[in-house]
C-alpha cells in the first residue's frame, strides 16, 4: 500500500488497521482466557504475554502493507527501539489497560493510529473482551466485531458522532485507576456534576459515541496510549487539547513520546472552560 493521500486512502489503510487489530484481539483474548504471568518492565509499567504477541502480529501485517511509514510500538520502545520519524508515523498500543487485563474487566484495547504533521488523522480502537471495533477515517464509526472475524467495510458499519452539550452539564469519562485531586479540580473548572468510569481507550470512544462529554486526564500517558482514541474523537467531531487549549500534539520523541496533560473534549464548546 501506498502513502496515503486522499480520503479513500486514509479509508483504505483504516481498514488494513482495522484488520490488525481484530487479529490482534483474538490474540489477546487467547491469553486472557488461558490464563498469564504479569512481570513488570523497567518502567515498573506492567506487560504480559498478551502485549507481546499482539504487537509482534500488528508490526508484520503493517510493515507488510505500509512498508513507508515508521512504527513506534510500546513495547518495542521499550527495548529501545525507535526509528527515525518523518511527517507521517504510526503509533501502537497492543494491549491498552493491561492492569484491567490483569484484573479481568474487560476494560483493554488494542490502539493503531496514523500520525500526520504532528495529529491522528487515522486510527482504530478495538476492545475484544466487548467485541467492539472504533474507526477513525475522514468520519468516525463503530461495529460489533468479534475478535478474529472479518472486518466489514466501513460502509457497514455505523457512523457516529459527539453530542452537543446544549446547556446540559457535562458528563466525564474518567479514569479507572488514575483519578487524582488535579484532575477533580479541572472536573469542578468544566462544571461536570457526574462522571462515569472506564479504563483504556473507551474513554476516548465514549465521547466520540455520544455517551459523555469530557475526559480530562491529568497524569502520565504516552503517545501511544492516546493517539488512536483521540483520531477517533476528532473523526467523530470532538477535540483534544493540551491545558492551554492547543490541539495536542504527536511525535514528542525528544521526551520520550510521553503526553502533557490533556482534556478530550465531545463538544469543542468546552473548550473555552480551561
Amino acid at each position: 500500500m501506498e502513502m496515503p493521500g486522499i480520503d479513500s486512502d486514509i479509508q483504505d489503510l483504516a481498514l488494513v488497521f482495522a484488520r490488525a487489530a481484530v487479529a490482534a484481539g483474538e490474540v489477546v483474548m487467547d491469553v486472557y482466557q488461558r490464563g498469564f504471568a504479569m512481570r513488570a518492565k523497567a518502567d515498573a509499567s506492567p506487560v504480559c504475554e498478551a502485549d507481546e504477541r499482539s504487537e509482534f502480529l500488528i508490526i508484520e501485517r503493517l510493515q507488510e502493507a505500509c512498508p513507508w511509514a515508521p512504527i513506534v510500538a510500546e513495547e518495542s520502545f521499550s527495548r529501545g527501539v525507535v526509528p527515525e520519524l518523518g511527517n507521517d508515523f504510526i503509533l501502537v498500543d497492543p494491549l491498552d489497560g493491561t492492569r484491567e487485563f490483569a484484573n479481568r474487566n474487560g476494560e483493554f484495547t488494542v490502539n493503531i493510529a496514523l500520525i500526520r504533521d504532528g495529529a491522528p488523522v487515522c486510527g482504530v480502537v478495538y476492545a475484544p473482551a466487548f467485541g467492539r471495533l472504533w474507526v477513525a477515517a475522514g468520519e468516525a464509526y463503530a461495529c460489533d466485531i468479534a475478535p478474529g472475524d472479518v472486518v466489514p467495510p466501513l460502509g457497514g458499519m455505523r457512523q457516529i458522532s459527539v453530542r452537543p452539550l446544549e446547556g446540559r452539564a457535562p458528563l466525564a469519562s474518567i479514569s479507572r485507576s488514575h483519578l487524582n485531586v488535579e484532575t477533580q479540580a479541572l472536573m469542578t473548572r468544566l462544571g461536570v456534576e457526574e462522571s462515569r468510569a472506564a479504563g483504556s481507550a473507551l474513554k476516548f470512544c465514549l465521547l466520540a459515541e455520544g455517551r459523555a462529554d469530557v475526559y480530562p486526564r491529568i497524569g502520565p500517558t504516552m503517545e501511544w496510549d492516546i493517539a488512536a482514541g483521540d483520531a477517533v474523537l476528532r473523526a467523530a467531531g470532538g477535540l483534544v487539547t493540551g491545558l492551554d487549549g492547543a490541539p495536542l500534539r504527536y511525535g514528542r520523541k525528544e521526551r520520550g513520546f510521553a503526553s502533557p496533560d490533556f482534556v478530550a473534549f465531545g463538544d469543542p464548546s468546552l473548550v473555552t472552560r480551561l
